[in-house]
């Protein structure tokens, strides 16, 4: 089950990127997933967006200085490497959470 506030944010992003094409948000680990064509590209957890990367995107998140997800369990820290936070400042542009969710995307289907 999702949280109700990582749901709205969710909502939130998938109306923003509307032009990309039909977003669907779904409950996600206590979040709330992104995906579009039926591959998820990201998801909101704990106030973050977090997006897919590969080698073609990871550069960029990492010159932004993001971070890739991570959670912990009672043993250790997980790190997810293929998905990493979108910094504050692409989350604020339109024109720029565009463009990272379209790499999102297309880093999805490999």
């Amino acid at each position: 089950m999702s949280s109700p506030a990582a749901h709205g944010q969710a909502l939130n992003i998938a109306d923003r990127l509307a032009e990309l094409g039909t977003v669907r948000v779904s409950p996600y680990f206590g979040g709330a997933g992104l995906s579009l064509g039926g591959r998820q590209f990201g998801f909101v957890m704990k106030d973050g967006l977090y997006f897919r990367v590969d080698h073609g995107s990871l550069p960029e998140f990492k010159a932004s200085g993001s971070e890739p997800f991570r959670y912990d369990t009672r043993l250790r820290t997980v790190t997810v490497a293929s998905y990493w936070q979108v910094p504050d400042e692409v989350r604020a542009s339109e024109e720029l959470l565009g463009k990272w969710a379209t790499e999102a995307i297309r880093a999805s289907r490999h």
